[in-house]
């Protein structure tokens, strides 16, 4: 077995395990979660007109729309990820409150094919499992890794992983492909991960 099949085993298996963590947590937590998050200071400055990358909650992934409106009410502009095809970065399409979504992949809330591109200036990214390495978990496609890895190629951009505390990990299995996360929120701390 060679390391990154190996460690695609070992991601499986924290996978099904921080999934059943996550998805345990009561209401409450939820909802308590959510606000903390928007409650606090951003860790980041924001300028009108930055763009960030956000995204619609999928299965028991922390809400982040309240940050959301937090970052709104700051001037900030936003764009919501749309999955275009298996093995490609996902495309993010703008968006604001208020304006229609449409049913994509997987049943996620999604921009309209009209809706422009742009390409963000902080990612929002939603997490399965991380570590304080910055490496995290998703569902094993592999289309933040991707996105992050090209954006940063044209850019410098800025990840930021928001989870629930329990989703937290010793160490996620690494692979070359893997991008890391420059920051996570979770309802405990703020987790700064550049320059480790």
């Amino acid at each position: 077995m060679n390391m990154t099949s190996h460690a695609e085993d070992l991601k499986t298996t924290l996978r099904r395990e921080v999934i059943a963590r996550r998805d345990a947590l009561p209401a409450v937590t939820r909802k308590a979660t959510a606000e903390t998050l928007a409650s606090r200071p951003f860790p980041l400055a924001v300028t009108p007109g930055m763009v960030v990358s956000a995204f619609m909650p999928l299965k028991n992934e922390l809400d982040p729309q309240q940050l959301m409106r937090k970052l709104a009410e700051e001037g900030v502009r936003f764009t919501l990820p749309v999955v275009i095809g298996r093995g490609k970065p996902l495309a993010m399409r703008e968006w604001a409150f208020g304006e229609p979504l449409v049913q994509g992949v997987w049943g996620i809330r999604e921009p309209a094919a009209t809706a422009a591109t742009v390409d963000p200036d902080i990612l929002l990214v939603p997490i399965v499992a991380f570590d304080r390495t910055g490496h995290r978990i998703g569902y094993g496609a592999g289309y933040y890794d991707m996105t992050i890895t090209q954006l940063r190629a044209r850019k410098q951009v800025v990840a930021v992983g928001l989870a629930f505390a329990t989703q937290e990990v010793s160490a996620v299995p690494a692979t070359p492909r893997d991008a890391r996360l420059d920051l996570v929120l979770t309802e405990r701390e703020v987790i700064d991960l550049r320059g480790r």
